[in-house]
């Protein structure tokens, strides 16, 4: 599958999707995110429904026009947080029950509140409500994950969509054959538009992951795509597209940015925040093709995080999205 079609413009893939969490990504504007490559950006539901609030994007004409981004949106359902927030939430059979961060109200998501959000967001693929797993869970919880996983995307798939939205479902089973391969079966039948792969199982090393994806990747439909939760790691992109995977996305490329740690290659990053980049007027990469890079010297980026100027944040976070989504672009033109 090269071409993914939305009701905001066809995706070309293999995609990175840079993170847009709260309907922002951090310290990077709508145009250098067109500006770096980005062709489509994923938000996350449950924040949404925090702050602003559902009402108030839908008011402001939906989360594109609210966030002055015409491209495609993949939002989060907010499963991620049902394993994050642990400590302020409780599963119930029909949903999840949180306390919110910010005032302590309460805050309940079902896989049909969840759905209906995102149809009112506006955005062009929804995920489901699922279960997430800790790398390290057991047989029976990751088992429990997955039981409740496939009934709530039975409840979110009888939600009429609007026109052109796509619904994906999410495989769960953690690092147990058996149930990788009952989650791929059992939401199969559901017949979604794509399917995502979520649950934590490479805190053991790539060997893990690559293992769950030699699993799970072949027993999917080689026309719908297939996209893998949170990973942003160039050498794990790169595995996960050789065995067919075409979607990712991840916090990594701002996150390492704020740090001041900065993509080089597949396996090389530096710091430049260390002190034997005060002299340097090399640009980040002599290879890339960045806005940072074209106009900007090593020593200068070092100074801004010396001395603390949010310039620094963004130069940075605009070279790592470009080298990111331009890594991940290199497999189109191979496949």
């Amino acid at each position: 599958m090269n071409k993914l079609s939305t009701n905001h413009g066809e995706i070309n893939l293999p995609v990175f999707m840079p993170v847009a969490t709260r309907g922002a990504v951090r310290n990077v504007s709508p145009d250098e995110l067109k500006e770096v490559g980005a062709e489509i950006i994923l938000s996350n539901t449950y924040h949404l429904i925090e702050r602003p609030g559902v009402e108030i994007i839908k008011k402001a004409g939906g989360l594109h026009k609210f966030m002055n981004w015409n491209g495609p949106i993949l939002t989060d359902s907010g499963g991620y947080q049902v394993f994050s927030l642990s400590k302020f939430r409780k599963i119930f059979e029909d949903g999840v029950e949180f306390r919110s961060q910010y005032d302590g109200s309460k805050v309940v998501l079902t896989p049909e509140s969840v759905i209906k959000a995102q149809k009112d967001l506006g955005v062009d693929i929804a995920m489901v409500l699922d279960v997430n797993t800790k790398y390290g869970c057991s047989w029976e919880e990751a088992s429990e994950a997955v039981r409740l996983t496939t009934k709530w995307a039975g409840m979110a798939r009888k939600v009429k969509m609007n026109p052109g939205q796509k619904m994906f479902g999410i495989i769960q089973g953690s690092v147990f054959r058996d149930l990788r391969e009952k989650s791929v079966k059992e939401l199969l039948e559901l017949d979604f538009d794509g399917y995502a792969i979520g649950g934590e199982c490479q805190a053991d090393g790539e060997k893990k992951l690559n293992e769950v994806l030699d699993w799970v990747v072949p027993m999917l439909p080689k026309d719908k795509p297939v996209y893998l939760m949170g990973i942003g790691n160039p050498k794990d992109i790169k595995d996960a597209v050789k065995r067919g995977v075409n979607m990712f996305d991840c916090v990594m490329p701002t996150r390492e940015a704020r740090h001041g740690r900065i993509y080089l290659s597949e396996k090389k990053r530096i710091n430049i925040t260390n002190a034997k980049f005060k002299k340097d007027f090399r640009p980040l990469s002599k290879k890339c093709g960045c806005y940072t890079c074209k106009n900007f010297s090593r020593a200068y980026v070092h100074h801004l995080f010396r001395v603390k100027e949010g310039l620094g944040l963004r130069l940075a976070s605009l070279h790592n999205l470009f080298f990111l989504l331009d890594f991940v672009k290199q497999f189109r033109k191979k496949g």
